[in-house]
């Protein structure tokens, strides 16, 4: 059990990863990826990839709330790389689209955290990821 615990601590703490997939999970608990699916499954209820969903979909739903950020950045920032399947599944979990949701939940009037604001906290400004330095025009080339 214990080892299933660090996998889950993983899960928790790496959630936005589009990288963490089956086979780092099951490294963390030290099982091959179809014992770790049983194992897991009969610990929580769910196999690690619903957990994983389940998760992403959380932390999308609070930035659906509370930031100004479109549905594709929020798709990115949760750790899915597809917007259609984003979509799909935040349906799937709520009854609702991103963007009805969104229209359901988001007060009239409350102000939304800027987009660059929750960018910066979500981490999903990378070094080296912005656009070119510009240069003076008398600058030599």
């Amino acid at each position: 059990m214990r080892q299933l615990r660090l996998a889950k601590d993983a899960m928790d703490r790496d959630w936005a990863d589009p990288g963490l997939d089956l086979e780092a999970v099951a490294a963390h608990a030290g099982y091959s990826r179809y014992h770790f699916i049983r194992a897991f499954s009969e610990a929580y209820g769910e196999t690690p990839g619903q957990y994983l969903t389940h998760r992403r979909i959380e932390r999308a739903e609070e930035m659906l709330r509370t930031a100004n950020l479109s549905v594709t950045e929020i798709c990115h920032l949760v750790g899915f790389s597809s917007v259609g399947t984003f979509s799909a599944r935040f349906k799937a979990r709520t009854g609702l689209t991103p963007r009805e949701y969104r229209a359901r939940h988001v007060g009239r009037g409350a102000a939304l955290i800027p987009g660059c604001y929750a960018m910066l906290w979500a981490g999903g400004f990378r070094p080296g990821a912005g656009p070119p330095p510009q240069r003076n025009s008398g600058e030599a080339r």
